[in-house]
């Protein structure tokens, strides 16, 4: 009860920001970002867009991947007709494809660009069940996988940057406060809603594909501080986004409930807030591995901080993204996952 107050008032944590915070706001005091390199995933529109207009206010050179380059190149439009100065590229990316990744990567690498900051922002909630070219429900494909593989793949690029530089690298994954509402065995429920579409819910795919968004973030973390890398990765919830609501009704009831529901949800500036936050501020200079809600640290579900579940779902990932997979992934046959 009282974090709901809290949340409504918008009072602020101990990094001086809180629910009401925008995004422009939890970047004011951060330093100039001309010598870096941002790559943000879905930020064709909504909080990815916003996410990009302010760290391109704050100097930062984007790379903007996306499987609608139109749309792309009408972000960019928007953001250097705001500011000029702004360098902006734009590239192809379907992050359900995992051929669509490599060949991104591979683009990437082509233009000896360095990143500092990597964005996995992009996702997706399919009402219909569907399934990736590489055999993996789409929802998990888009939401995580092709994040889990974008990730590894620039990896080395941004442990060299942050070599070079001196300038610590950072990754954010977006997830949401969703991933709680998943419980039950995750690989089990990958495997069938990837065979066939009679187990599959749209709201338990989605949490599942944001759980699995903060065990990467777990043992990714675990990974890059084993291997001594100048790189860290943190998850952020941003929030439920305010949109234009329709009413059917008049009367008490109604207006109360959209009065409240004007209060508990928040605008872009304000839902992109978290995320530029943990990827620009100074405050998370060698934070690694945590969740940040409101621009500070929250806690994830209990499944959410399992460690042995990371390790699992990592397991099955790169098992998922090998060159060799199935096509159809079955985590029966694939490995034993009660034993890892």
């Amino acid at each position: 009860m009282l974090e709901t107050l809290k949340y409504l008032i918008g009072s602020t944590g101990v990094s001086g920001f809180g629910s009401k915070s925008t995004a422009e706001e939890a970047t004011e005091t951060c330093p100039d970002l001309r010598s870096i390199t941002a790559i943000i995933t879905g930020a064709t529109s909504g909080i990815g867009a916003e996410t990009a207009r302010v760290l391109a206010k704050r100097g930062a050179r984007l790379v903007l991947p996306a499987r609608n380059l139109k749309a792309a190149e009408e972000a960019k439009a928007r953001i250097v007709s705001e500011f000029p100065e702004s360098e902006i590229i734009v590239m192809a990316l379907d992050l359900s494809s995992l051929t669509s990744v490599r060949n991104f990567v591979s683009e990437l690498e082509s233009l000896n660009l360095p990143v500092n900051i990597l964005i996995n922002n992009a996702g997706k909630f399919a009402h219909e069940h569907a399934i990736s070219e590489d055999g993996i429900e789409m929802t998990f494909a888009t939401n995580y996988l092709g994040h889990f593989l974008l990730t590894k793949l620039l990896l080395n690029t941004m442990m060299k940057t942050a070599k070079q530089t001196g300038v610590p690298g950072r990754i954010v994954n977006v997830s949401s406060s969703i991933h709680g509402w998943f419980s039950g065995d995750m690989i089990r429920y990958i495997g069938q809603i990837s065979r066939s579409k009679s187990q599959y819910d749209a709201t338990r795919a989605y949490a599942l594909s944001k759980l699995a968004n903060v065990l990467h973030t777990k043992e990714l973390a675990q990974r890059l501080k084993q291997v001594d890398a100048n790189v860290t990765v943190n998850c952020v919830h941003p929030g439920i986004v305010r949109t234009r609501l329709t009413r059917e009704r008049e009367g008490l009831i109604t207006d109360l409930v959209f009065f409240l529901a004007s209060k508990l949800l928040k605008t872009i500036p304000q839902a992109a807030a978290t995320t530029c936050y943990v990827a620009a501020h100074p405050r998370l200079l060698n934070i690694s591995g945590k969740y940040f809600a409101d621009c500070n640290e929250a806690w994830t579900s209990k499944l959410g901080s399992n460690s042995n579940e990371a390790a699992k779902l990592w397991a099955a990932s790169e098992i998922m993204v090998s060159k060799h997979a199935k096509a159809v992934f079955d985590p029966l046959s694939a490995f034993d996952y009660h034993h890892m």
